[in-house]
């Protein structure tokens, strides 16, 4: 019998795995796999999808406020800026829009999940480029271009690793790559930075051609759950993107709360600092357990990946995890059947897990 036959490139794909928030046993575990903000959003942001609008309204199209809003904290023309269902969405149009049957998507190895399946989605080949210990290695990325490679995905800091590639190693990256070539910047952690670590990436897409730079109100803002990214790059770049994305992308509700949450640069400042203290108290509390085989990937975001070199597995600690109630990333299927992607949660919830993988490498007191 005949039937309706996809496309061969699709049948590669193998979907997008979500972080776990339940146990084998079905009991709810506090989720620390999504790399989502334990201090919540911000309460202008809660407040703003509190308001009673009609939601047989479609919304705004073209996002049109919060694109200004965008443009003023960042000195961006809103005509340079398009947003999307997450950056995700954008992601995929920047692989869709420029890339397709017998071109290149290139990214380095243990990068976003999403690269693969972007590049897949259009036909195109997805390349992997050799990393340096766990960073993304310019030289690596450069020696894999062809004369097929249309895209090129840089996450910066990078998931799932948090690794962070300096201004300079990213323009370094830019500069040698043909004019032809897309950089997609993924800046999804970037409001994890420091002031002085900016990559430079908006710049780029300022100034240039072919740099595009996606952001996400999913992490710091703690919007995750209404989807809403934005992306920037030349005229002709957003063009693109604007012919091929959904003509409602964004919600009424999404756009109302991104708008209150990009103003309120305190509950911004809370998250970055609770963050960084608790990152830098969790990346000491397992270099204290080196000597068992424990290492924590230097990491800019909101999380830690940790390696599990010695006789205790990351199975076995994710298992012991999943029953001090708990859910973290573990990735075999991005190369790193070795490892946890751990996120940044409260202070509480960073002991509670220190404890138990103290507890399985035999330390007490």
């Amino acid at each position: 019998m005949n039937r309706p036959t996809m496309k061969p490139w699709i049948e590669g794909i193998h979907a997008y795995v979500p972080g776990k928030s339940t146990g084998k046993d079905g009991r709810s575990l506090v989720k620390l796999s999504a790399n989502e903000n334990p201090l919540g959003c911000s309460a202008s942001a809660l407040a703003a999808l509190a308001t009673d609008h009609a939601p047989a309204a479609y919304p705004d199209p073209d996002a049109s406020a919060l694109r200004a809003a965008l443009g003023r904290q960042h000195g961006i023309d809103p005509a340079r800026i398009v947003c999307g269902t997450g950056s995700d969405e954008l992601l995929n149009l920047a692989a869709q829009g420029f890339a397709g049957p017998g071109d290149e998507v290139l990214f380095s190895r243990f990068s976003f999940a999403v690269y693969d399946i972007a590049a897949r989605r259009c036909g195109a080949t997805p390349v992997e480029a050799a990393d340096s210990d766990y960073a993304t290695d310019v030289d690596a990325l450069l020696a894999a271009v062809t004369e097929r490679t249309r895209v090129v995905f840089l996450a910066n800091p990078n998931n799932p690793t948090g690794t962070y590639l300096p201004r300079e190693e990213v323009a370094r990256l830019h500069a040698g790559l043909p004019d032809d070539v897309l950089l997609v910047v993924d800046q999804a952690y970037a409001e994890y930075l420091e002031a002085d670590e900016d990559d430079g990436g908006l710049e780029l897409a300022a100034r240039h051609e072919n740099v595009l730079v996606t952001r996400t109100f999913s992490k710091i803002y703690g919007l995750a759950g209404e989807r809403i990214g934005w992306a920037t790059g030349a005229p002709h770049l957003i063009d693109v993107l604007n012919r091929i994305r959904g003509p409602f992308n964004v919600t009424a509700s999404g756009q109302r709360a991104a708008l209150a949450a990009l103003a309120d640069h305190v509950f911004l400042a809370r998250s970055r600092e609770a963050n960084r203290i608790e990152r830098a108290r969790f990346a000491d509390a397992i270099e204290a357990l080196g000597n068992h085989g424990l290492r924590a990937v230097p990491s800019k975001a909101n999380f830690v990946l940790v390696l599990f070199e010695g006789a205790v597995s990351a199975e076995t600690a994710l298992a012991a995890i999943g029953e001090a109630g708990y859910a973290v990333r573990h990735l075999p299927g991005q190369g790193l059947p070795h490892g946890l992607r751990i996120t940044i949660g409260t202070a509480k919830q960073m002991d509670e897990i220190t404890a138990v993988l103290r507890a399985l490498c035999g330390v007490t007191g």
